[in-house]
């Protein structure tokens, strides 16, 4: 994906874009549920602190997509990861850049490739190469939402849990520069780089 992605990026753009600018988008989705995530966490001497821990399997799903130029970060909670979900998103996402091409970078996950998933007119799916989850910088974003908002946390319902999940992509909505860091990796700006000077 590294070496292949200026090629690929040059020939969407001639081919499906027409030649015009394009967003480049990668996408995620990630599990959220009420078991616990317990760390360790600074007190003041002598106190030591007590966190609850909790094992109740109910989850909900945060979908995602970072812009990897600007750091404009997308998301959704739906219930489950499936096609209709994805659709969902996919939609959504659309709607918000109306008048944009984006190619957006998906994984290899069952729900993706499903003949009844339809890519909206304005998006071209992209999707990355098998067992690479590495190469998508969304992981990453998932990481500092747990790190940040939910270490050491237990909730009362699904429905805190997700306000909770709320609060905390609405701040990476929020920051797009804190997301940028997270994303802008060398190889994938220099990729765009050289797509568009080609």
């Amino acid at each position: 994906m590294e070496k292949k992605l200026p090629e690929t990026l040059q020939s969407i753009i001639a081919d499906w874009a027409d030649g015009q600018p394009i967003k480049l988008m990668f996408q995620d989705e990630a599990r959220f549920g009420r078991i616990s995530d317990v760390r360790r966490c600074w007190a003041p001497y002598p106190i030591r602190p007590l966190c609850q821990a909790m094992l109740t399997h109910e989850y909900t799903y945060a979908y995602g997509a970072v812009d990897i130029c600007t750091g404009q970060f997308d998301s959704l909670i739906l219930p489950h990861v499936n096609t209709e979900c994805m659709q969902v998103f996919l939609d959504e996402v659309s709607k918000r850049y109306p008048g944009e091409r984006i190619v957006m970078v998906i994984d290899g996950a069952g729900w993706h490739r499903s003949g009844k998933l339809k890519a909206p007119h304005n998006i071209h799916l992209l999707q990355l190469p098998p067992y690479a989850p590495e190469l998508n910088p969304v992981e990453h974003i998932w990481d500092e939402l747990r790190e940040k908002f939910f270490h050491n946390s237990v909730f009362a319902s699904l429905d805190a849990l997700e306000r909770h999940l709320e609060a905390g992509l609405l701040s990476l909505e929020q920051h797009s520069e804190v997301v940028t860091s997270i994303v802008s990796w060398d190889w994938i700006m220099q990729a765009l780089i050289t797509s568009f000077m080609k």
